[in-house]
């Protein structure tokens, strides 16, 4: 699956356990497979996410060239296109409202096995946080991982993003240790990310 952009991921620390439904004000939240009708909405989460999670490491004209339109349009190509490899992406519905998204695929990290997976990106509105859509979709991502034979997932992270650690740390993900620079302008200025990774291999009776 396409994913050209830095990814931050969700700063909700939304815990629920439940990725299909819930009773209470979400009742109608959901996780499933993206449609490429969905490209617009997705793009709009995707920039708010983006401009919040890095408003305080970019510079600002990096930050403003996060428009919508520019991520619905590759996630329209790739939603449309021949998709390579096993990449996926779900949405996060509040209804018939997209309010999240996340995309898993095959890790192409130089360490990684056949059965490593590696969420991409994750993200949701800053205004549906804390109604478990964070959760339902890391959930959701590993079911997804695990239908495809894969063991283990990865995801790589700012290192000075708290939040975001928190989020995965609590899910059972832990710091393996791996880093790296990612360029992020035409300067050649960098950011430090670390990676967290986790087994999922189902538990057996």
């Amino acid at each position: 699956m396409a994913h050209d952009h830095e990814h931050p991921h969700d700063h909700s620390h939304d815990h629920s356990h439940d990725h299909a439904h819930e009773r209470g004000p979400v009742a109608d939240a959901s996780v499933r497979v993206a449609r490429s009708s969905d490209a617009p909405a997705v793009g709009l989460v995707q920039a708010v996410v983006f401009r919040e999670a890095y408003a305080a490491v970019l510079a600002p004209e990096v930050v403003a060239a996060f428009e919508p339109r520019s991520f619905a349009n590759a996630w329209r190509t790739t939603l449309e296109g021949e998709q390579s490899g096993d990449g996926v992406l779900l949405v996060a519905c509040a209804g018939e409202q997209v309010v999240g998204f996340a995309a898993v695929g095959a890790s192409d990290d130089a360490d990684a096995g056949p059965g490593r997976a590696e969420l991409l990106v994750l993200g949701v509105h800053p205004d549906a946080r804390r109604q478990g859509h964070g959760s339902r979709l890391l959930h959701a991502v590993v079911d997804t991982a695990r239908a495809r034979g894969r063991d283990e997932l990865g995801a790589w992270l700012l290192a000075t993003d708290e939040a975001t650690r928190g989020f995965l740390t609590a899910a059972g993900m832990v710091a393996d240790g791996a880093h790296r620079e990612r360029v992020v302008d035409a300067a050649g200025g960098s950011l430090r990310e670390v990676r967290l990774s986790a087994s999922i291999e189902p538990e057996t009776a």
